[in-house]
């Protein structure tokens, strides 16, 4: 197989991989994902039913990672949720499950 070949077969692998991300780019995926529940009462209300959690802690805790990773385990709860966020927001999917990683200080390989 020509060297060539083996580069563009790596390149392509790598295309469908979400972007490297940094734990700013994770912070900043929990805010947009917490914007994107409250843009709707009815999806904001069934995360806090679901969630148990209160508005005010919500809105107290939106800098703390247990917050953004209960937010984003919300979003990866529900693919179809999940989708809309995704594409609401212009990110890979996969790339929601790399932020909740990275907050949660599990890391991502």
């Amino acid at each position: 197989m020509s060297p060539f070949v083996k580069v563009n077969q790596m390149c392509a692998l790598k295309a469908g991989r979400p972007k490297a991300l940094t734990r700013d780019d994770a912070e900043t995926i929990a805010f947009q994902a917490i914007g994107f529940l409250a843009e709707e009462p009815s999806r904001m209300a069934r995360f806090l039913s679901l969630t148990g959690m209160e508005p005010d802690t919500l809105m107290a805790g939106a800098e703390t990672a247990p917050v953004q990773v209960a937010v984003l385990d919300y979003l990866l709860g529900d693919e179809s949720l999940l989708m809309v966020f995704s594409g609401h927001a212009g990110l890979n999917p996969d790339s929601v499950q790399v932020a909740r990683a990275l907050l949660d200080g599990t890391g991502w390989d």
